[in-house]
């Protein structure tokens, strides 16, 4: 069970979900926003979580699952991401990036996704099927319900762990929530700093995560491997 949170912490880490928190948490209104949009994430991942659970265990998603978090596939995601924070760390990247850069000046300003537009302007009824929307099953996600499937506990024990594995998920909506009802203008304050530094730091921190996580999958591999 306890892999299976790892699985959560990994399917937090979403810049959609962090977009999302920062045009609400400056919007009129926040706290009924991220609410609204907090109870359609909620009621997306946990009524999906408890269908492949309980109903699509042999399923070809939960399957290909399987098949990708393999010891083979373990090693080639490892090396790939070792790879890339090589990549990025030895500023490879640098020309790359300013090539994209420059043909997105050269465009003009992007216009803003229609689910930013809908934060930006929406009623806590248009955040709830925004977060409904957003809130899709990735690879990490469906990993984690394929482990609770298999750990072979009560069904209220399992139902729990569903719930716990999406409270985890949404962390990054539920801190600055939280934050708000405790203390708003301190929240607000203290994620424009932490959202300043991560727009600073953004090639350190992808470097150092993607080190990280490449190492993890290679420790996994070899561990399977011998075990």
């Amino acid at each position: 069970m306890g892999g299976a949170f790892a699985f959560a912490f990994s399917a937090a880490l979403n810049p959609t979900l962090l977009t999302a928190t920062m045009v609400m948490l400056f919007a009129s209104e926040p706290k009924r926003l991220m609410s609204g949009y907090l109870l359609g994430a909620y009621a997306v991942s946990i009524g999906l979580g408890l269908v492949i659970v309980f109903a699509l265990q042999g399923s070809s998603a939960v399957s290909t699952t399987q098949h990708t978090l393999s010891p083979a596939a373990d090693i080639v995601l490892g090396l790939l991401f070792m790879l890339a924070a090589f990549a990025i760390r030895s500023d490879r990247d640098a020309r790359l990036q300013a090539r994209r850069r420059a043909r997105a000046e050269a465009r003009g300003p992007k216009a803003a996704p229609r689910w930013r537009k809908a934060l930006d302007k929406g009623s806590p009824r248009t955040t709830f099927a925004v977060g409904v929307l957003l809130t899709l099953p990735g690879a990490s996600y469906i990993a984690g319900m394929d482990r609770i499937s298999k750990s072979h506990v009560s069904t209220i024990e399992t139902v729990l762990a569903v719930v716990i594995f999406c409270v985890i998920m949404l962390i990054l909506i539920e801190l600055p929530l939280l934050g708000l009802a405790i203390s708003p203008d301190f929240t607000k304050r203290e994620i424009g700093r932490f959202t300043e530094w991560v727009s600073t730091s953004t090639r350190m921190i992808i470097t150092r995560a993607l080190l990280v996580l490449g190492g993890l999958l290679l420790l996994r591999a070899a561990i399977t491997l011998v075990s």
